[in-house]
């Protein structure tokens, strides 16, 4: 069942993050919304035929598949989708979550798991998603080692940073600490910055400091955490 028309009126289109062994990376302060953001790429890679890994570190598969549950019924009471049932049930085939602890994550241990799917033909993703990383603690090995294996295995990958109000250092493509030092690994950079009207602006980062994105600015719901253009 073809679902064109959800991923031609998605405002997250204008990413245009199509292509195999790229990085993006979604960064705010705690609370903003980074899960939501990294469910709804995931959930527009499933709409366009991707397979999705969600990588959850420090956080149960339950409260994970809580948020893509919720998100894919706003998007129901959003658009008018014949067989509502089908999209439900393709999503659920075409994602699978997995959870570590925060002192469990590593390139190796993501690494086996991942190929324990793809050798038993059990499940073989396009795109992996890793929320929870710790940057703070990583170095820049840990990160291009992260990036070989995505390049390895041809994946797209979106993980999330949590930056803090009282860090100013900042890299001279304007990607915060702390992955200021390691902005060069990824394609895309998008910083969620609260609004006084209660919603988060998307400010896109591309890696040669330009702007990702044209036309209208997108922003995130305050009350459903979905992306609007404003």
């Amino acid at each position: 069942m073809a679902y064109t028309a959800l991923t031609q009126q998605n405002p997250l289109r204008v990413l245009n993050m199509s292509k195999d062994s790229q990085m993006g990376l979604v960064m705010a302060r705690a609370g903003l919304g980074k899960t939501a953001l990294l469910v709804q790429i995931a959930l527009d890679a499933i709409l366009r035929g991707k397979r999705v890994i969600h990588v959850s570190i420090g956080q149960s598969i339950d409260k994970t598949k809580a948020w893509y549950d919720d998100i894919l019924q706003l998007i129901l009471q959003g658009h008018s989708v014949d067989r509502p049932h089908e999209l439900i049930d393709m999503v659920s085939r075409h994602r699978m979550i997995m959870t570590f602890q925060a002192s469990g994550f590593s390139r190796s241990r993501l690494e086996e798991r991942l190929n324990d799917l793809v050798l038993q033909d059990i499940f073989r993703p396009n795109c992996l998603i890793v929320d929870g990383f710790d940057f703070a603690s990583a170095d820049r090995d840990t990160l291009e080692d992260l990036k070989a294996l995505v390049e390895t295995m041809g994946l797209q990958a979106w993980f999330s940073a949590i930056r803090h109000r009282d860090d100013a250092r900042i890299s001279p493509n304007g990607v915060p600490a702390p992955c200021h030092e390691v902005d060069d690994l990824f394609d895309t950079a998008i910083l969620l910055i609260p609004q006084a009207d209660a919603s988060v602006e998307l400010q896109f980062i591309n890696n040669s400091s330009e702007q990702a994105v044209g036309g209208k600015g997108l922003r995130l719901d305050p009350t459903t955490m979905m992306v609007k253009e404003r």
